[in-house]
């Protein structure tokens, strides 16, 4: 029904895929996390520099998450109904526009207005990425895709809080939107030239019906949901980390956001090694073995934290958990991703971009909501215990959508 098109190597051949297609997809999806996250570290002096409250800088951060989330749930679909390639061009080249407007923004309501549509556009290289992998191959080698795709995007915002931090301390925060544009035009000529259509498109009435009985059949699969949940609370604990540490780290603690750039090596590095590992061990395990796992060690990570933090309040005690609580989510992010997305093969592009909305959804209450919490207590220990809160729902939504239903 929806065969790849016959001109397209790799779609003839879903075991392969050119390493510059590969390389493609990691930048395509790189884009939406090099823009949330460079911008992050520079939030304290935005504050100062636009004279504005706290909770509303802070909407630069939550609401291009939601901006994320509410892009895929478009863009998923009517990649389905007209192809990728056509939906991740119209994306990257919208980043591009956004990101430059944002540089002339004379007003915190401005700048926001830009990093909506920012995320609007960035979002689907995210979202379409995962669909071209889903694409090409099957469930438990999809899983393994997505987690090496996802361990190489993380070193974008590995450094982003780095670089984002440097440009803020050195060049002020202008100079930051000024290099997301330029990635964002880099990416956006490489997929002009480079970028294959994975995905044939329904043509006749037939095959539309066909497609819509799929989408009602993903519709009212509660497993799906229990994955898209699982992926959305599941990485809640990495996003009220974003949303409250550099609070923590600048407010509380008196550092740079320099320094804070350099301390989220420690976050990122576990996220990447847990990536990593589902790109080995995916085919071996399953994808439902390591989601436990994910979700035991970042439960784990977040008690230690909590009680390091109590004990010897610092740096080392808010990010050196971090470690374990990236491995943990690195472990669940892409196998619930690559769950939800074979629920229904044929609509992954729908399936993806429900699975983007739930999780940028959460992400964004979840950071909004960290942020403000920390503001409020003018500690680290709201922000902790808020992720551990995350970490027992995505176990419970497992143990409720996936794991039971699949024993009924």
């Amino acid at each position: 029904m929806f065969d790849p098109p016959r001109n397209d190597a790799a779609a003839r051949r879903p075991g392969h895929t050119p390493v510059r297609l590969l390389a493609l997809l990691v930048a395509m999806t790189g884009v939406s996390s090099i823009s949330l996250n460079i911008l992050v570290p520079a939030i304290p002096s935005l504050i100062a520099k636009f004279a504005a409250d706290p909770a509303h800088v802070q909407l630069t951060v939550s609401l291009y998450l939601m901006g994320l989330a509410v892009a895929q749930l478009v863009f998923g679909p009517l990649s389905d109904r007209f192809g990728r390639r056509p939906v991740v061009l119209t994306g990257l080249a919208v980043a591009t526009i956004a990101s430059t407007s944002a540089i002339f923004a004379g007003s915190i309501l401005t700048l926001v207005l830009c990093r909506v549509l920012q995320s609007l556009g960035a979002s689907t290289g995210q979202t379409m990425g995962r669909a071209i992998i889903r694409d090409l191959y099957e469930r438990e080698r999809a899983a393994s895709m997505i987690g090496l795709v996802t361990s190489l995007v993380v070193l974008m915002p590995m450094v982003a809080p780095l670089i984002g931090g440097v440009l803020d301390t050195f060049f002020g925060w202008q100079s930051i939107f000024f290099f997301s544009a330029a990635i964002s035009c880099i990416v956006f000529g490489w997929a002009v030239l480079a970028l294959p259509e994975t995905h044939r498109v329904a043509t006749l009435r037939a095959e539309r019906k066909r497609m819509r009985d799929d989408l009602s059949a993903l519709a009212g699969n509660p497993r799906f949901f229990g994955y898209a949940l699982c992926a959305g609370l599941g990485s809640a604990p990495f996003f009220s980390f974003i949303g409250g540490a550099p609070h923590v780290v600048v407010t509380v603690l008196g550092r740079t956001s320099a320094e804070y750039g350099l301390w989220f090596v420690f976050p990122v590095f576990g996220f990447m090694s847990g990536n990593f590992a589902v790109s080995r061990l995916a085919a071996r395990f399953g994808i439902d073995v390591l989601i436990w796992v994910g979700i035991a060690l970042t439960i784990i990570g977040c008690i230690i934290s909590a009680g390091l933090y109590i004990a010897v309040p610092g740096m080392a005690a808010i990010f050196l958990p971090h470690l374990m609580i990236g491995f943990g989510n690195g472990l669940l992010l892409p196998t619930a991703v690559a769950g939800a997305v074979s629920i229904r093969p044929q609509v992954a592009g729908t399936a993806s971009g429900l699975t983007g909305f739930i999780q940028m959804s959460i992400a964004a209450a979840a950071a909004q909501l960290s942020g403000h919490l920390v503001s409020a207590t003018a500690g680290a220990i709201a922000m902790v215990l808020l992720m551990l809160f995350f970490g027992l729902a995505t176990a419970m939504a497992v143990f409720t959508l996936v794991a039971r239903t699949r024993a009924l």
